[in-house]
Parts: C-alpha cells; sequence; structure tokens
C-alpha cells in the first residue's frame, strides 16, 4: 500500500524524496535540533540524510515505521518531520523534530495531531508512546497538547554515553 499525505488546515504531510536531503541536512544539523534529541547526531551530514530518506520506502512496506515529510501548503517549504517508529502490532513510537525557524508556530502541534488520527483511523494503531529529553519542555507540551498522558521518567544514554533523564507519554485510542 502506497504511504497516503495528509493534510492540515496550513501543512501537507508527505513521503520523503531525496532531494528533500539537503533541507533535512540544514534543518537536523542545526545542533539546536540535534541536542534536542537522542537521536539525530551532529554534525548532520548530505549522506546521512539521503541514506535516513533512503530507508522510509521499505519501512513502510514492512509496516515497521511511517515518516512524513511536513511542509507548509502554502510554500511547500520544509519545516520537519513527524513519524510512528517501532511499529509492533497495535503500538507505535511517536516521534518528530521540526527546524529551528519553524519552533513557536504551533507546526509540530498540528503535524502530531494529524498523524495521530491518521495513525488511529488508518493504520490500525491502537496506542502510541512517545519521549523526550526532560530538559526539552516543549516537545512535552506538544504531547500533552494532543492527549498524550505522562507516564514517568527514564534514563537513557545521550550520544556522548552520558545518561540523560527522558520523560515518557502515552495515548491510547479511545
Amino acid at each position: 500500500m502506497e504511504q497516503l499525505p495528509l493534510e492540515t488546515q496550513r501543512l501537507s504531510l508527505r513521503p520523503y524524496e531525496l532531494v528533500d536531503a539537503s533541507q533535512v541536512k540544514r534543518l537536523a544539523g542545526d545542533s539546536r535540533v540535534s541536542s534536542s534529541t537522542l537521536n539525530i547526531p551532529h554534525p548532520y551530514t548530505l549522506e546521512m540524510a539521503q541514506e535516513w530518506i533512503s530507508t522510509h520506502g521499505d519501512e513502510w512496506q514492512a509496516r515497521a515505521a511511517l515518516i512524513y515529510a511536513v511542509t507548509r501548503k502554502d510554500t511547500d517549504q520544509l519545516l520537519g518531520t513527524v513519524s510512528l517508529v517501532e511499529i509492533n502490532g497495535g503500538k507505535a513510537e511517536l516521534g518528530y523534530w521540526f527546524g529551528f525557524p519553524h519552533w513557536g508556530n504551533g507546526y509540530c502541534s498540528e503535524a502530531v495531531a494529524a498523524l495521530i488520527e491518521f495513525s488511529f483511523s488508518m493504520v490500525g494503531i491502537s496506542a502510541l508512546y512517545a519521549e523526550h529529553l526532560a530538559d526539552n519542555p516543549a516537545s512535552g507540551r506538544v504531547m500533552r497538547k494532543n492527549g498524550m498522558q505522562p507516564t514517568g521518567c527514564i534514563h537513557k544514554k545521550n550520544r556522548a554515553g552520558v545518561s540523560t533523564r527522558i520523560e515518557t507519554y502515552e495515548l491510547k485510542h479511545r
């Protein structure tokens, strides 16, 4: 099954294309973005972006992940990413990152709402979980705004191998 595009009032969520790699490198390669996640390395190269994008089709076909490029409808400007990863039966991990110039505009919350709705209504997901670095409270606000409930705190090692506090959330389909 082909990955369906999604739309909100202001945004388009579409599959990534290799031509997006330079914009992914620019946005995700910003240290302010990578430092707010456990998963985005810094520096982030064009080759890393190309490799990451090249995996999306196979991951979707295997129903292991669903990754969307989030763009503005009026300009097609790439803003960031929303995704479901670790899809396993009816559960999946929700993830997202947005380029620093696009923080604080409500784009992330809007895109996450669309992905949650789609995951419950069309993908067969019954429970989502997510986590964020404790020192990134804005990410937690996106989760709470979209109905996710805090479930606790854990510690994971960051890219430097240092134990980092992580806040965890979940959302079950009603």
